[in-house]
């Protein structure tokens, strides 16, 4: 009997030992699934510039990767529809590729430069020229040098390829060339592929494209002997460059999703995914 009586309470003493450890390895599966849905979810909308495509594409992605419960988008209207849109309350953060005018801050706009960005002068890779200065192509795109032959190229009518007006890419080109509402633009197109894609197709055209955007298919220039590079818009001996900006609205927080990508894309972190992407990081 007490034999018995011995061995029902061993039985109980283990049923007890693994019900205890059942339930440890609940909670541990518990606090597991706790950690893993104590990410951030929500949607983190962005609007503008288009030459901001690489390096906000390339940063909405690491993001994701990092926060699986997000939604990134980004919406490829230009700077200054990018900059109406977040006044507008229709995007959480706007893209341009231009600092902001004195009457956009005035109405509550804040401006955070993420990084910079060369502007390349491009032609079509059969063109003989390979340098021109500032003061050139600022006489090719006002009318006054017409003809690739006055610059060292072959004989043939300069054909000037632009961006629309509102574009980030021409308010820095004009800025910087000084030939803000002066250019004779043949065509005026809506986003830098197109540009790209329309100076490859013509071996008389020439454009202007965000560096980080350039492809093969055209050659970029050297400016007053300089060859546009990260390394050259760093140090700022290539001078035909502008900034990358993120446009939020004063006195309106950001939701806390949006807020953390803002700090994610301006951290010292994403420094290389912004080289990588073409750009200089201004953190």
């Amino acid at each position: 009997m007490k034999r018995t009586k011995k061995l029902a309470a061993l039985i109980m003493c283990a049923l007890l030992a693994c019900t205890a450890m059942t339930a440890c390895q609940n909670n541990g599966d518990n606090g597991a699934d706790s950690q893993g849905s104590s990410k951030i979810s929500g949607t983190v909308s962005t609007d503008g510039s288009t030459s901001m495509e690489k390096v906000i594409g390339a940063l909405g992605e690491s993001f994701k990767e990092q926060n699986a419960g997000v939604t990134f988008t980004y919406n490829p209207t230009g700077s200054g529809s990018g900059i109406t849109a977040v006044s507008e309350g229709r995007c959480d953060i706007g893209l341009s590729s231009r600092a902001l005018k004195d009457d956009e801050k005035a109405s509550g706009l804040k401006e955070t430069i993420l990084a910079y960005d060369g502007i390349a002068i491009i032609v079509n890779p059969q063109s003989k020229v390979e340098d021109l200065t500032v003061e050139q192509i600022k006489k090719i795109y006002t009318g006054e040098i017409t003809n690739w032959s006055e610059v060292g190229g072959a004989d043939g009518e300069i054909v000037l390829i632009g961006r629309e007006a509102g574009s980030g890419t021409r308010d820095g080109f004009e800025s910087i060339t000084d030939t803000k509402d002066k250019c004779k633009y043949r065509q005026e197109l809506t986003s830098t592929g197109d540009v790209i894609t329309t100076v490859a197709q013509n071996p008389n055209a020439i454009g202007y494209a965000s560096l980080a955007s350039v492809k093969d298919t055209v050659k970029a220039l050297k400016v007053g002997g300089v060859t546009p590079s990260e390394g050259t818009v760093k140090d700022g001996s290539y001078v035909v460059q502008r900034p990358f900006v993120l446009v939020t609205k004063e006195g309106t927080p950001l939701s806390e999703t949006a807020q953390k990508f803002f700090d994610y894309a301006t951290s010292s972190s994403a420094s290389e995914i912004i080289s990588k992407a073409g750009a200089v990081s201004a953190n």
